[in-house]
């Protein structure tokens, strides 16, 4: 059985667990799946939105694809949670992809 495979019987016996939906999706990246890829962060995002670790991952995902205005969306929508969390490092991580992704310098003042 492969790590695909078991991921997706973890699923089955704790399918409210948001690790396992990550780590599938995680997965998928590995093995350039695209479209699983987009369907796991988008069930991530809207069936575990407080799965903070899904932001930075998806938003450099979209980066790849050449989809930054969905990465800054997702960037932007993760910095908020982080706050909310109060998740400092998560919102220290999405700020600075956020920063690369418009092209400020992180030494620059903003």
């Amino acid at each position: 059985m492969n790590r695909i495979e078991q991921l997706e019987e973890f699923l089955r016996e704790s399918p409210q667990d948001p690790f396992l939906h990550y780590a599938l999706t995680m997965e998928y990246l590995k093995a350039n799946d695209n479209a699983r890829v987009i369907a796991g962060f988008e069930n991530l995002v809207t069936n575990f939105p407080d799965y903070v670790g899904t932001y930075y991952h998806f938003g450099k995902f979209l980066e790849k694809q050449g989809d930054s205005a969905k990465a800054e969306e997702v960037y932007k929508q993760g910095i908020l949670l982080a706050t909310r969390l109060r998740n400092a490092h998560a919102k220290s991580e999405l700020m600075g992809a956020l920063n690369m992704l418009m092209g400020l310098d992180e030494d620059e003042d903003c």
